[in-house]
Protein backbone atom coordinates (compact mmCIF):
# COMPACT_ATOMS: atom_id res chain seq x y z
CA UNK A 1 0.00 0.00 0.00
CA UNK A 2 1.25 3.44 -0.93
CA UNK A 3 2.09 5.53 2.11
CA UNK A 4 1.49 9.27 2.50
CA UNK A 5 3.26 11.49 4.97
CA UNK A 6 1.23 13.61 7.36
CA UNK A 7 2.54 16.71 5.59
CA UNK A 8 1.30 15.50 2.20
CA UNK A 9 -2.07 14.50 3.59
CA UNK A 10 -2.50 18.02 4.99
CA UNK A 11 -1.43 19.58 1.70
CA UNK A 12 -3.79 17.47 -0.42
CA UNK A 13 -6.87 16.70 1.71
CA UNK A 14 -9.28 17.02 -1.21
CA UNK A 15 -7.40 14.51 -3.37
CA UNK A 16 -7.33 11.88 -0.63
CA UNK A 17 -10.85 12.25 0.68
CA UNK A 18 -13.30 14.61 -0.99
CA UNK A 19 -12.48 13.89 -4.63
CA UNK A 20 -13.33 10.23 -4.04
CA UNK A 21 -16.89 11.18 -3.20
CA UNK A 22 -19.66 11.43 -5.74
CA UNK A 23 -19.74 14.91 -7.26
CA UNK A 24 -23.22 15.71 -5.96
CA UNK A 25 -22.45 14.35 -2.51
CA UNK A 26 -19.29 16.43 -2.44
CA UNK A 27 -21.24 19.61 -3.24
CA UNK A 28 -23.92 18.78 -0.66
CA UNK A 29 -21.35 18.21 2.12
CA UNK A 30 -19.35 21.35 1.31
CA UNK A 31 -22.56 23.29 0.61
CA UNK A 32 -23.77 22.56 4.15
CA UNK A 33 -20.43 23.77 5.52
CA UNK A 34 -20.61 26.95 3.44
CA UNK A 35 -24.23 27.50 4.56
CA UNK A 36 -23.28 27.26 8.23
CA UNK A 37 -20.39 29.73 7.83
CA UNK A 38 -22.58 32.14 5.84
CA UNK A 39 -25.32 31.89 8.46
CA UNK A 40 -22.79 32.83 11.13
CA UNK A 41 -21.76 35.87 9.08
CA UNK A 42 -25.38 37.04 8.78
CA UNK A 43 -26.01 36.58 12.51
CA UNK A 44 -22.84 38.53 13.31
CA UNK A 45 -23.95 41.42 11.09
CA UNK A 46 -27.48 41.46 12.51
CA UNK A 47 -26.25 41.51 16.10
CA UNK A 48 -23.61 44.11 15.26
CA UNK A 49 -26.18 46.43 13.69
CA UNK A 50 -28.49 46.04 16.65
CA UNK A 51 -25.70 46.81 19.12
CA UNK A 52 -24.45 49.87 17.21
CA UNK A 53 -27.99 51.19 16.82
CA UNK A 54 -28.59 50.87 20.57
CA UNK A 55 -25.32 52.67 21.33
CA UNK A 56 -26.20 55.62 19.06
CA UNK A 57 -29.89 55.78 19.98
CA UNK A 58 -29.32 58.26 22.79
CA UNK A 59 -27.66 60.66 20.31
CA UNK A 60 -30.50 60.70 17.79
CA UNK A 61 -32.35 63.55 19.52
CA UNK A 62 -29.31 65.86 19.66
CA UNK A 63 -28.91 68.71 17.16
CA UNK A 64 -25.67 67.31 15.71
CA UNK A 65 -27.17 63.87 15.10
CA UNK A 66 -27.30 64.51 11.35
CA UNK A 67 -23.50 64.12 11.32
CA UNK A 68 -23.75 60.47 12.37
CA UNK A 69 -24.64 59.00 8.94
CA UNK A 70 -21.90 61.16 7.40
CA UNK A 71 -19.31 59.89 9.87
CA UNK A 72 -20.42 56.30 9.26
CA UNK A 73 -20.23 56.73 5.49
CA UNK A 74 -16.72 58.23 5.68
CA UNK A 75 -15.45 55.46 7.97
CA UNK A 76 -17.03 52.85 5.70
CA UNK A 77 -15.45 54.34 2.57
CA UNK A 78 -12.01 54.75 4.14
CA UNK A 79 -12.12 51.18 5.45
CA UNK A 80 -12.91 49.80 1.99
CA UNK A 81 -10.49 51.99 0.08
CA UNK A 82 -7.53 52.32 2.45
CA UNK A 83 -7.64 49.31 4.76
CA UNK A 84 -8.86 46.37 2.68
CA UNK A 85 -8.40 48.15 -0.68
CA UNK A 86 -11.72 47.18 -2.21
CA UNK A 87 -13.81 49.61 -4.20
CA UNK A 88 -17.15 50.77 -2.87
CA UNK A 89 -20.20 48.96 -4.23
CA UNK A 90 -23.38 47.16 -3.34
CA UNK A 91 -21.99 43.61 -3.25
CA UNK A 92 -24.37 41.64 -5.45
CA UNK A 93 -23.05 42.97 -8.81
CA UNK A 94 -19.54 42.04 -7.71
CA UNK A 95 -20.68 38.47 -6.97
CA UNK A 96 -22.48 38.18 -10.31
CA UNK A 97 -19.41 39.55 -12.10
CA UNK A 98 -17.19 37.02 -10.34
CA UNK A 99 -19.46 34.16 -11.39
CA UNK A 100 -19.86 35.56 -14.88
CA UNK A 101 -16.21 36.26 -15.77
CA UNK A 102 -13.93 34.50 -13.29
CA UNK A 103 -15.66 31.25 -12.42
CA UNK A 104 -16.56 32.40 -8.90
CA UNK A 105 -13.05 33.42 -7.82
CA UNK A 106 -13.23 35.90 -4.94
CA UNK A 107 -10.70 37.25 -2.48
CA UNK A 108 -10.73 36.07 1.12
CA UNK A 109 -10.97 39.58 2.53
CA UNK A 110 -14.33 40.02 0.79
CA UNK A 111 -15.76 37.58 3.33
CA UNK A 112 -15.55 40.25 6.03
CA UNK A 113 -14.84 43.61 4.35
CA UNK A 114 -18.45 44.40 3.34
CA UNK A 115 -19.77 43.23 6.70
CA UNK A 116 -17.70 45.87 8.48
CA UNK A 117 -18.33 48.64 5.94
CA UNK A 118 -22.10 48.08 5.89
CA UNK A 119 -22.13 47.86 9.69
CA UNK A 120 -20.65 51.36 9.80
CA UNK A 121 -22.98 52.76 7.11
CA UNK A 122 -26.27 51.25 8.27
CA UNK A 123 -25.59 51.32 12.00
CA UNK A 124 -24.90 55.06 11.86
CA UNK A 125 -28.23 55.71 10.11
CA UNK A 126 -27.48 55.29 6.39
CA UNK A 127 -30.48 54.27 4.29
CA UNK A 128 -29.31 50.85 3.10
CA UNK A 129 -29.79 47.19 3.88
CA UNK A 130 -27.48 44.45 5.20
CA UNK A 131 -28.52 41.85 2.61
CA UNK A 132 -26.18 42.65 -0.29
CA UNK A 133 -23.04 42.92 1.91
CA UNK A 134 -23.77 39.63 3.64
CA UNK A 135 -24.46 38.04 0.25
CA UNK A 136 -20.98 39.10 -0.88
CA UNK A 137 -19.54 37.77 2.36
CA UNK A 138 -21.25 34.40 1.92
CA UNK A 139 -20.16 34.18 -1.72
CA UNK A 140 -16.53 34.88 -0.76
CA UNK A 141 -16.72 32.21 1.94
CA UNK A 142 -17.98 29.68 -0.60
CA UNK A 143 -15.32 30.66 -3.14
CA UNK A 144 -12.46 30.32 -0.67
CA UNK A 145 -13.67 26.99 0.69
CA UNK A 146 -13.81 25.74 -2.91
CA UNK A 147 -10.26 26.98 -3.48
CA UNK A 148 -9.06 25.31 -0.28
CA UNK A 149 -10.36 21.96 -1.53
CA UNK A 150 -9.02 22.54 -5.08
CA UNK A 151 -12.42 22.27 -6.74
CA UNK A 152 -12.94 22.95 -10.43
CA UNK A 153 -14.72 26.00 -11.80
CA UNK A 154 -18.21 24.48 -11.98
CA UNK A 155 -17.99 23.24 -8.38
CA UNK A 156 -16.61 26.58 -7.21
CA UNK A 157 -19.51 28.47 -8.81
CA UNK A 158 -21.94 26.12 -7.08
CA UNK A 159 -20.34 26.84 -3.68
CA UNK A 160 -20.48 30.58 -4.35
CA UNK A 161 -24.22 30.07 -4.85
CA UNK A 162 -24.35 28.10 -1.62
CA UNK A 163 -22.72 30.97 0.25
CA UNK A 164 -25.16 33.47 -1.26
CA UNK A 165 -28.17 31.35 -0.33
CA UNK A 166 -26.97 30.64 3.20
CA UNK A 167 -26.23 34.31 3.88
CA UNK A 168 -29.56 35.62 2.61
CA UNK A 169 -31.48 32.83 4.35
CA UNK A 170 -29.70 33.67 7.60
CA UNK A 171 -30.30 37.44 7.41
CA UNK A 172 -34.06 36.99 6.79
CA UNK A 173 -34.61 33.54 8.38
CA UNK A 174 -36.04 32.61 4.96
CA UNK A 175 -34.49 29.48 3.38
CA UNK A 176 -36.72 29.35 0.29
CA UNK A 177 -35.99 32.99 -0.49
CA UNK A 178 -32.26 32.39 -0.17
CA UNK A 179 -32.42 29.54 -2.66
CA UNK A 180 -34.72 31.31 -5.14
CA UNK A 181 -32.75 34.59 -5.07
CA UNK A 182 -29.50 32.77 -5.72
CA UNK A 183 -30.84 30.85 -8.69
CA UNK A 184 -32.76 33.82 -10.16
CA UNK A 185 -30.12 36.53 -9.72
CA UNK A 186 -26.71 34.97 -9.11
CA UNK A 187 -26.72 31.66 -10.99
CA UNK A 188 -29.46 31.81 -13.61
CA UNK A 189 -29.29 28.02 -13.75
CA UNK A 190 -32.02 25.72 -12.41
CA UNK A 191 -30.10 22.48 -12.97
CA UNK A 192 -30.40 19.88 -10.22
CA UNK A 193 -26.65 19.78 -9.69
CA UNK A 194 -26.86 23.40 -8.46
CA UNK A 195 -30.32 23.47 -6.87
CA UNK A 196 -29.75 20.64 -4.38
CA UNK A 197 -26.55 21.95 -2.68
CA UNK A 198 -27.87 25.51 -2.75
CA UNK A 199 -31.07 24.36 -1.04
CA UNK A 200 -29.04 22.51 1.61
CA UNK A 201 -26.86 25.57 2.21
CA UNK A 202 -29.91 27.83 2.46
CA UNK A 203 -31.51 25.59 5.08
CA UNK A 204 -28.22 25.40 6.99
CA UNK A 205 -27.84 29.19 7.01
CA UNK A 206 -31.42 29.70 8.20
CA UNK A 207 -31.02 27.05 10.89
CA UNK A 208 -27.88 28.68 12.26
CA UNK A 209 -29.78 31.98 12.41
CA UNK A 210 -32.67 30.33 14.26
CA UNK A 211 -30.38 28.64 16.77
CA UNK A 212 -28.51 31.84 17.60
CA UNK A 213 -31.23 34.45 17.17
CA UNK A 214 -34.45 32.54 17.80
CA UNK A 215 -37.03 31.06 15.45
CA UNK A 216 -38.82 34.31 14.75
CA UNK A 217 -40.20 35.67 11.50
CA UNK A 218 -39.18 39.23 10.60
CA UNK A 219 -42.72 40.68 10.72
CA UNK A 220 -45.99 39.48 12.21
CA UNK A 221 -49.41 40.38 10.85
CA UNK A 222 -53.08 39.80 11.32
CA UNK A 223 -54.88 37.30 9.09
CA UNK A 224 -56.03 39.02 5.92
CA UNK A 225 -59.28 38.22 4.13
CA UNK A 226 -58.65 38.26 0.37
CA UNK A 227 -61.67 38.79 -1.87
CA UNK A 228 -62.17 39.70 -5.53
CA UNK A 229 -62.07 43.42 -4.74
CA UNK A 230 -58.60 43.08 -3.19
CA UNK A 231 -57.38 41.05 -6.15
CA UNK A 232 -58.71 43.61 -8.64
CA UNK A 233 -57.17 46.52 -6.74
CA UNK A 234 -53.83 44.70 -6.51
CA UNK A 235 -53.49 45.13 -10.28
CA UNK A 236 -53.55 48.91 -9.82
CA UNK A 237 -51.06 48.58 -6.96
CA UNK A 238 -48.73 46.62 -9.25
CA UNK A 239 -48.75 49.49 -11.75
CA UNK A 240 -47.81 51.95 -8.99
CA UNK A 241 -45.03 49.74 -7.59
CA UNK A 242 -43.60 49.35 -11.10
CA UNK A 243 -43.53 53.14 -11.49
CA UNK A 244 -41.84 53.55 -8.11
CA UNK A 245 -39.34 50.79 -9.00
CA UNK A 246 -38.36 52.64 -12.17
CA UNK A 247 -38.14 55.93 -10.23
CA UNK A 248 -35.93 54.39 -7.53
CA UNK A 249 -33.64 52.77 -10.11
CA UNK A 250 -33.17 56.01 -12.02
CA UNK A 251 -32.65 58.05 -8.86
CA UNK A 252 -29.93 55.64 -7.73
CA UNK A 253 -28.21 55.87 -11.11
CA UNK A 254 -28.58 59.66 -11.28
CA UNK A 255 -27.21 60.10 -7.75
CA UNK A 256 -24.16 58.01 -8.62
CA UNK A 257 -23.60 59.99 -11.83
CA UNK A 258 -23.94 63.34 -10.07
CA UNK A 259 -21.47 62.29 -7.38
CA UNK A 260 -19.06 61.15 -10.09
CA UNK A 261 -19.12 64.56 -11.79
CA UNK A 262 -18.27 66.47 -8.62
CA UNK A 263 -14.51 67.05 -8.31
CA UNK A 264 -14.06 66.33 -4.61
CA UNK A 265 -12.24 63.53 -2.75
CA UNK A 266 -14.44 60.47 -2.50
CA UNK A 267 -14.45 60.48 1.31
CA UNK A 268 -15.83 64.04 1.27
CA UNK A 269 -18.59 62.93 -1.11
CA UNK A 270 -19.45 60.08 1.27
CA UNK A 271 -19.57 62.55 4.15
CA UNK A 272 -21.81 64.97 2.24
CA UNK A 273 -24.19 62.20 1.20
CA UNK A 274 -24.36 60.83 4.74
CA UNK A 275 -24.96 64.26 6.31
CA UNK A 276 -27.77 65.00 3.83
CA UNK A 277 -29.38 61.74 4.85
CA UNK A 278 -28.97 62.78 8.46
CA UNK A 279 -30.71 66.09 7.77
CA UNK A 280 -33.64 64.27 6.18
CA UNK A 281 -33.68 61.98 9.20
CA UNK A 282 -34.00 64.90 11.62
CA UNK A 283 -37.37 65.70 10.05
CA UNK A 284 -38.47 62.14 9.26
CA UNK A 285 -36.58 59.46 11.23
CA UNK A 286 -38.42 56.77 9.24
CA UNK A 287 -35.81 57.09 6.47
CA UNK A 288 -32.83 56.20 8.67
CA UNK A 289 -31.26 52.75 8.84
CA UNK A 290 -33.14 49.61 7.85
CA UNK A 291 -36.55 50.92 8.88
CA UNK A 292 -37.96 47.51 9.78
CA UNK A 293 -39.65 48.89 12.90
CA UNK A 294 -41.90 51.10 10.77
CA UNK A 295 -42.71 48.23 8.41
CA UNK A 296 -44.04 46.27 11.37
CA UNK A 297 -46.38 49.15 12.25
CA UNK A 298 -47.67 49.35 8.69
CA UNK A 299 -48.23 45.60 8.40
CA UNK A 300 -50.15 45.63 11.66
CA UNK A 301 -52.21 48.61 10.45
CA UNK A 302 -50.93 50.93 13.18
CA UNK A 303 -49.00 53.53 11.18
CA UNK A 304 -50.41 56.98 12.08
CA UNK A 305 -49.38 59.16 9.13
CA UNK A 306 -51.95 60.52 6.67
CA UNK A 307 -51.94 60.21 2.89
CA UNK A 308 -49.80 63.28 2.23
CA UNK A 309 -47.19 62.31 4.79
CA UNK A 310 -46.98 58.72 3.53
CA UNK A 311 -46.45 60.02 -0.01
CA UNK A 312 -43.75 62.34 1.32
CA UNK A 313 -42.09 59.39 3.06
CA UNK A 314 -41.93 57.45 -0.23
CA UNK A 315 -40.04 60.33 -1.83
CA UNK A 316 -37.86 60.94 1.24
CA UNK A 317 -36.80 57.29 1.49
CA UNK A 318 -35.96 57.17 -2.22
CA UNK A 319 -33.80 60.30 -1.88
CA UNK A 320 -32.11 59.03 1.31
CA UNK A 321 -31.32 55.65 -0.29
CA UNK A 322 -29.95 57.33 -3.42
CA UNK A 323 -27.72 59.62 -1.35
CA UNK A 324 -26.46 56.74 0.78
CA UNK A 325 -25.60 54.30 -2.01
CA UNK A 326 -24.81 56.80 -4.76
CA UNK A 327 -22.38 58.91 -2.76
CA UNK A 328 -20.14 56.23 -1.28
CA UNK A 329 -22.06 54.39 1.44
CA UNK A 330 -21.98 50.61 1.69
CA UNK A 331 -25.12 48.49 1.78
CA UNK A 332 -27.86 46.84 -0.22
CA UNK A 333 -31.26 47.83 -1.58
CA UNK A 334 -33.35 45.00 -0.13
CA UNK A 335 -34.26 46.81 3.09
CA UNK A 336 -34.91 50.18 1.40
CA UNK A 337 -37.12 48.40 -1.15
CA UNK A 338 -39.11 46.77 1.63
CA UNK A 339 -39.61 50.11 3.39
CA UNK A 340 -40.41 52.04 0.20
CA UNK A 341 -42.71 49.23 -0.91
CA UNK A 342 -44.64 49.22 2.33
CA UNK A 343 -44.98 53.03 2.17
CA UNK A 344 -46.18 52.69 -1.44
CA UNK A 345 -48.75 50.08 -0.47
CA UNK A 346 -49.99 52.25 2.36
CA UNK A 347 -50.15 55.28 0.04
CA UNK A 348 -52.28 53.34 -2.47
CA UNK A 349 -54.58 52.03 0.26
CA UNK A 350 -55.21 55.47 1.70
CA UNK A 351 -55.74 56.89 -1.79
CA UNK A 352 -58.40 54.23 -2.40
CA UNK A 353 -60.03 54.95 0.95
CA UNK A 354 -60.10 58.67 0.13
CA UNK A 355 -61.88 57.93 -3.16
CA UNK A 356 -64.20 55.23 -1.80
CA UNK A 357 -64.66 55.85 1.94
CA UNK A 358 -67.22 53.07 2.28
CA UNK A 359 -64.89 50.35 1.00
CA UNK A 360 -63.96 48.31 4.06
CA UNK A 361 -63.03 44.94 2.55
CA UNK A 362 -59.34 45.78 1.95
CA UNK A 363 -56.74 45.98 4.70
CA UNK A 364 -53.87 48.47 4.72
CA UNK A 365 -51.52 45.88 6.24
CA UNK A 366 -52.20 43.62 3.27
CA UNK A 367 -51.42 46.45 0.86
CA UNK A 368 -48.16 47.13 2.73
CA UNK A 369 -47.14 43.50 2.13
CA UNK A 370 -48.12 43.64 -1.53
CA UNK A 371 -46.20 46.89 -1.96
CA UNK A 372 -43.05 45.28 -0.56
CA UNK A 373 -43.38 42.38 -2.99
CA UNK A 374 -43.96 44.74 -5.91
CA UNK A 375 -40.85 46.84 -5.17
CA UNK A 376 -38.56 43.85 -4.64
CA UNK A 377 -39.83 42.18 -7.83
CA UNK A 378 -39.57 45.39 -9.84
CA UNK A 379 -36.09 46.46 -8.73
CA UNK A 380 -34.59 42.96 -8.96
CA UNK A 381 -36.84 41.84 -11.84
CA UNK A 382 -37.09 38.57 -9.95
CA UNK A 383 -40.78 37.84 -9.23
CA UNK A 384 -40.24 34.57 -7.37
CA UNK A 385 -37.86 36.25 -4.95
CA UNK A 386 -40.46 38.95 -4.28
CA UNK A 387 -43.20 36.38 -3.66
CA UNK A 388 -41.32 33.99 -1.36
CA UNK A 389 -39.53 36.73 0.57
CA UNK A 390 -42.80 38.31 1.69
CA UNK A 391 -44.40 34.94 2.45
CA UNK A 392 -41.47 33.80 4.58
CA UNK A 393 -40.72 37.02 6.47
CA UNK A 394 -44.39 37.41 7.43
CA UNK A 395 -45.37 33.77 7.87
CA UNK A 396 -48.65 34.28 5.98
CA UNK A 397 -49.77 32.39 2.88
CA UNK A 398 -53.28 33.77 2.52
CA UNK A 399 -51.99 36.63 0.36
CA UNK A 400 -50.25 34.35 -2.14
CA UNK A 401 -52.64 35.04 -5.06
CA UNK A 402 -52.38 38.86 -4.98
CA UNK A 403 -48.65 38.51 -4.28
CA UNK A 404 -48.24 36.58 -7.53
CA UNK A 405 -50.29 39.15 -9.44
CA UNK A 406 -48.41 42.15 -8.06
CA UNK A 407 -44.96 40.56 -8.47
CA UNK A 408 -45.57 39.38 -12.03
CA UNK A 409 -47.09 42.64 -13.27
CA UNK A 410 -44.56 44.83 -11.48
CA UNK A 411 -41.65 42.84 -12.94
CA UNK A 412 -43.11 42.95 -16.46
CA UNK A 413 -43.86 46.67 -16.44
CA UNK A 414 -40.51 47.59 -14.89
CA UNK A 415 -38.70 45.51 -17.50
CA UNK A 416 -40.43 47.51 -20.23
CA UNK A 417 -38.72 50.70 -18.99
CA UNK A 418 -35.56 49.19 -17.45
CA UNK A 419 -34.43 46.18 -19.52
CA UNK A 420 -32.11 44.96 -16.76
CA UNK A 421 -32.45 44.78 -13.00
CA UNK A 422 -30.64 47.32 -10.87
CA UNK A 423 -27.99 44.77 -9.89
CA UNK A 424 -27.26 43.71 -13.48
CA UNK A 425 -27.75 46.88 -15.56
CA UNK A 426 -24.11 48.04 -15.39
CA UNK A 427 -22.75 44.56 -16.14
CA UNK A 428 -25.06 44.13 -19.12
CA UNK A 429 -24.38 47.60 -20.53
CA UNK A 430 -20.61 46.96 -20.38
CA UNK A 431 -20.91 43.47 -21.87
CA UNK A 432 -19.61 41.80 -18.71
CA UNK A 433 -22.68 39.73 -17.88
CA UNK A 434 -22.21 36.09 -18.91
CA UNK A 435 -23.92 33.06 -17.47
CA UNK A 436 -21.68 30.07 -16.60
CA UNK A 437 -21.21 27.44 -19.34
CA UNK A 438 -22.77 29.61 -22.04
CA UNK A 439 -21.10 30.36 -25.37
CA UNK A 440 -20.26 33.90 -24.30
CA UNK A 441 -18.71 32.69 -21.02
CA UNK A 442 -16.57 30.01 -22.68
CA UNK A 443 -15.43 32.34 -25.47
CA UNK A 444 -14.52 35.05 -22.96
CA UNK A 445 -11.71 32.82 -21.68
CA UNK A 446 -10.25 32.42 -25.16
CA UNK A 447 -8.44 35.04 -27.22
CA UNK A 448 -7.53 35.48 -30.86
CA UNK A 449 -3.86 35.23 -29.93
CA UNK A 450 -4.40 31.67 -28.66
CA UNK A 451 -6.12 30.57 -31.89
CA UNK A 452 -3.89 32.11 -34.54
CA UNK A 453 -2.59 29.61 -37.13
CA UNK A 454 0.86 30.79 -38.19
CA UNK A 455 1.77 28.16 -40.81
CA UNK A 456 0.62 30.29 -43.75
CA UNK A 457 3.13 31.17 -46.49
CA UNK A 458 3.18 34.87 -47.25
CA UNK A 459 3.59 35.86 -50.92
CA UNK A 460 4.34 39.23 -52.51
CA UNK A 461 2.10 41.28 -54.73
CA UNK A 462 4.68 41.45 -57.53
CA UNK A 463 5.15 37.68 -57.67
CA UNK A 464 4.36 36.03 -61.00
CA UNK A 465 1.70 33.34 -61.21
CA UNK A 466 4.31 30.74 -62.24
CA UNK A 467 6.31 31.33 -59.07
CA UNK A 468 3.13 31.21 -57.02
CA UNK A 469 2.29 27.75 -58.44
CA UNK A 470 5.57 26.46 -57.00
CA UNK A 471 4.60 27.89 -53.58
CA UNK A 472 1.21 26.19 -53.77
CA UNK A 473 2.92 22.84 -54.45
CA UNK A 474 4.87 23.16 -51.18
CA UNK A 475 1.92 24.30 -49.03
CA UNK A 476 -1.03 22.45 -47.52
CA UNK A 477 -3.10 25.63 -47.09
CA UNK A 478 -5.78 27.09 -49.34
CA UNK A 479 -5.22 30.67 -48.11
CA UNK A 480 -2.18 32.78 -48.96
CA UNK A 481 -1.64 36.27 -47.48
CA UNK A 482 -0.24 38.87 -49.85
CA UNK A 483 2.20 41.51 -48.59
CA UNK A 484 4.07 44.40 -50.15
CA UNK A 485 7.66 43.23 -50.72
CA UNK A 486 9.17 46.56 -49.59
CA UNK A 487 7.09 47.63 -46.60
CA UNK A 488 5.78 44.23 -45.53
CA UNK A 489 2.28 45.71 -45.28
CA UNK A 490 -0.61 43.27 -45.65
CA UNK A 491 -2.44 44.11 -48.87
CA UNK A 492 -4.73 41.17 -49.69
CA UNK A 493 -5.52 37.46 -49.74
CA UNK A 494 -5.52 34.73 -52.35
CA UNK A 495 -7.78 31.72 -52.03
CA UNK A 496 -7.20 28.80 -54.37
CA UNK A 497 -10.91 28.54 -55.17
CA UNK A 498 -10.82 32.08 -56.57
CA UNK A 499 -7.87 31.51 -58.94
CA UNK A 500 -8.21 27.83 -59.80
CA UNK A 501 -8.87 28.53 -63.55
CA UNK A 502 -5.58 30.42 -63.78
CA UNK A 503 -3.51 27.61 -62.29
CA UNK A 504 -4.16 25.23 -65.19
CA UNK A 505 -3.21 27.67 -67.95
CA UNK A 506 0.61 27.73 -68.33
CA UNK A 507 0.38 30.57 -70.83
CA UNK A 508 -0.56 32.91 -67.94
CA UNK A 509 2.34 31.96 -65.65
CA UNK A 510 4.62 34.75 -66.92
CA UNK A 511 1.91 37.28 -67.81
CA UNK A 512 -0.14 37.48 -64.60
CA UNK A 513 1.02 38.98 -61.31
CA UNK A 514 -0.60 38.20 -57.93
CA UNK A 515 -1.62 41.83 -57.51
CA UNK A 516 -4.01 41.31 -60.43
CA UNK A 517 -5.80 38.26 -59.03
CA UNK A 518 -5.69 38.78 -55.26
CA UNK A 519 -8.63 39.90 -53.16
CA UNK A 520 -7.59 43.41 -52.15
CA UNK A 521 -10.20 44.09 -49.46
CA UNK A 522 -10.62 40.90 -47.42
CA UNK A 523 -12.43 40.86 -44.07
CA UNK A 524 -9.74 40.92 -41.39
CA UNK A 525 -9.54 40.37 -37.65
CA UNK A 526 -7.46 42.48 -35.30
CA UNK A 527 -5.39 40.56 -32.79
CA UNK A 528 -7.20 42.40 -29.95
CA UNK A 529 -10.77 41.71 -31.13
CA UNK A 530 -13.24 39.83 -28.93
CA UNK A 531 -13.64 36.26 -30.08
CA UNK A 532 -17.43 36.32 -29.78
CA UNK A 533 -17.58 39.31 -32.15
CA UNK A 534 -15.29 37.56 -34.63
CA UNK A 535 -17.47 34.46 -34.58
CA UNK A 536 -20.56 36.58 -35.26
CA UNK A 537 -18.83 38.19 -38.24
CA UNK A 538 -17.88 34.77 -39.60
CA UNK A 539 -21.46 33.58 -39.32
CA UNK A 540 -22.90 36.67 -41.00
CA UNK A 541 -20.44 36.49 -43.91
CA UNK A 542 -20.43 32.67 -44.08
CA UNK A 543 -16.67 32.51 -43.66
CA UNK A 544 -14.66 29.62 -42.23
CA UNK A 545 -11.35 31.45 -41.89
CA UNK A 546 -10.24 35.07 -41.57
CA UNK A 547 -6.81 36.73 -41.67
CA UNK A 548 -5.52 38.19 -38.42
CA UNK A 549 -3.60 41.46 -38.56
CA UNK A 550 -1.81 43.58 -36.00
CA UNK A 551 -1.38 47.13 -37.17
CA UNK A 552 -0.78 46.62 -40.89
CA UNK A 553 1.10 43.31 -40.57
CA UNK A 554 -0.28 39.84 -41.25
CA UNK A 555 -0.11 37.62 -38.15
CA UNK A 556 -1.90 34.44 -39.15
CA UNK A 557 -5.31 32.90 -39.76
CA UNK A 558 -8.16 32.15 -37.37
CA UNK A 559 -10.53 29.36 -38.38
CA UNK A 560 -13.73 27.84 -37.10
CA UNK A 561 -12.10 24.41 -36.96
CA UNK A 562 -9.41 25.57 -34.52
CA UNK A 563 -11.98 27.59 -32.59
CA UNK A 564 -14.25 24.56 -32.16
CA UNK A 565 -11.36 22.42 -30.95
CA UNK A 566 -10.28 24.98 -28.35
CA UNK A 567 -13.90 25.66 -27.41
CA UNK A 568 -14.47 21.99 -26.54
CA UNK A 569 -11.26 21.93 -24.53
CA UNK A 570 -12.20 25.08 -22.60
CA UNK A 571 -15.70 23.74 -21.94
CA UNK A 572 -14.22 20.59 -20.42
CA UNK A 573 -11.91 22.69 -18.25
CA UNK A 574 -14.84 24.77 -16.94
CA UNK A 575 -16.88 21.63 -16.26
Amino acid sequence: MKKYSVKKIWRYPSRLVFFRLDDRLLLIVLGALVGVCSGLASVALNHGLSALSDILQSCRSLWWAFFLPGIGAVLSFLFLEKVVREGAGHGVPEVVYSVSRYGGLMRFRSSFSRLISSWLTIGSGGSAGPEAPVVMSGAAIGSNIARFFSLNERQRVALVGCGTAGALAGIFNAPITGMVFTIEIIMGDWSAVNVVPIAIASVAGAQVSRLLSGDQIQFTHLKFAIDMTSIFLSIGLAVVTAAVSVLLTRCLVASHDIAGRIFLPFWIKAAVGGCLVGLIGLARPEVLGEGYHFIQKMVEGGFPAGLFLVTLLVAAKIIATSLTLGWGGSGGIFAPCLVIGSFTGLMCHRSIMALWPGLTSINEGCFALLGMSGLISGILQAPMTGIFLIVEITGGYETILPLIIVSAISTTLTHAFEPASYYLRDLISSGQYMRPRTDARVLSDLSIRELVETDCITVHRSMKLGDFVKVVQESHRNYFPVADEKSGKFVGMIHLDDIRPYLFDPLLYEAVFLEQIMRADPDTVDIADELSEVLDRMDKRRLYSMPVVSGDRFVGMVSKATLLDRYRHELMVQS
